[in-house]
């Protein structure tokens, strides 16, 4: 099974970005979008970022207009909001597609590892997936689950040794692959 580490994407200033870049560190990638009713969570994932960057988390943005046209604008428009708006540090990278015929690898290897309630499509904008230090993925958040409600799983992984070994949390509505450090049910 892939990891991580075996997908490549632009940034939004088009240079590619190998993910293997990130290998051994706990991952939040997110499909973000600038006209969004959760679009203010710009502001939660960069304070988890800044809290936990130098204890390894990663947290990357992946734009997407697939629901509602809520990303319309270029790479270059998408930076400046982040930029100006939020002030966004975290890798942000060109839009992509996350569901359907056009869905990049990388979204279709999230969503086989870790279906969401609804199955495997992105719910909406701010779909979550926590991915451990061992490149594999660990949990995936609902839409509307706030930044600041992962401290506890990011914290997790960040203890873990390779991403695994971590305490239990029983949170229903949070999915998880088999192995996960966290109790949570898959499906719910």
């Amino acid at each position: 099974m892939p990891s991580l580490a075996d997908f490549t994407l632009p940034l939004l200033d088009g240079t590619p970005r190998t993910l293997g870049a990130y290998a051994g560190q706990v991952v939040l990638a997110v499909n973000v979008a600038s006209q969004c009713g959760h679009t203010p969570q710009y502001a939660g994932l960069e304070a988890l970022y800044r809290r936990y960057r130098e204890q390894g988390l990663m947290v990357l943005g992946f734009p997407c207009n697939q629901f509602g046209g809520q990303e319309p604008g270029s790479n270059a428009q998408i930076a400046q909001f982040c930029a100006l708006t939020y002030d966004v540090t975290f890798p942000i990278f060109g839009r992509i597609a996350v569901n359907g015929a056009e869905a990049h690898p990388l979204y279709r290897w999230l969503k086989a590892a870790m279906p969401g309630p609804e199955g495997a499509e992105i719910e909406w904008n701010f779909a979550k997936f926590l991915i451990g230090r061992d490149g594999a993925v660990a949990a995936r958040f609902a839409p509307a689950t706030a930044p600041a409600e992962l401290a506890g799983p990011v914290e997790a992984l960040l203890q873990a040794e390779g991403g695994r070994e971590a305490p239990s949390h029983s949170e229903p509505g949070r999915n998880v692959r088999p192995g996960s450090p966290f109790g949570w049910p898959r499906g719910e």
